[in-house]
């Protein structure tokens, strides 16, 4: 499969936004479930709320941590690989006046 000058660019560009997507769908899924056993927990021992509470906020803090770095990691995976934008264009120029195979 040819995918030109730049072409699989795009499909890099795609990787990035579908990791980004699981890393985010990955702590929200991971947070619900601490909150919603948070409660439970709560519901069947209230005497041991704050402790239960605290530990919650520890276990949904380090959760958004490997998060963020997760997006940082993606997002900085793409610099200095992505083209210029001149480039993009240079390329486009170049290949508009190609008969296709």
């Amino acid at each position: 499969m040819d995918f030109g000058a730049f072409g699989g660019i795009g499909l890099g560009v795609a990787g990035a936004m579908i990791g980004t997507g699981l890393v985010v769908w990955g702590a929200a899924k991971g947070i619900g479930n601490i909150g919603g056993n948070a409660v439970e927990a709560i519901a069947r021992q209230p005497e041991a709320k704050g402790s239960i509470g605290t530990n919650m906020i520890i276990a949904a803090a380090l959760i958004e941590g490997v998060a963020l770095i997760s997006l940082l990691v993606i997002g900085t995976s793409a610099v200095g690989k992505l083209p210029a934008p001149a480039d993009l264009l240079k390329a486009q120029a170049d290949t508009a006046h190609v008969a296709p195979k």
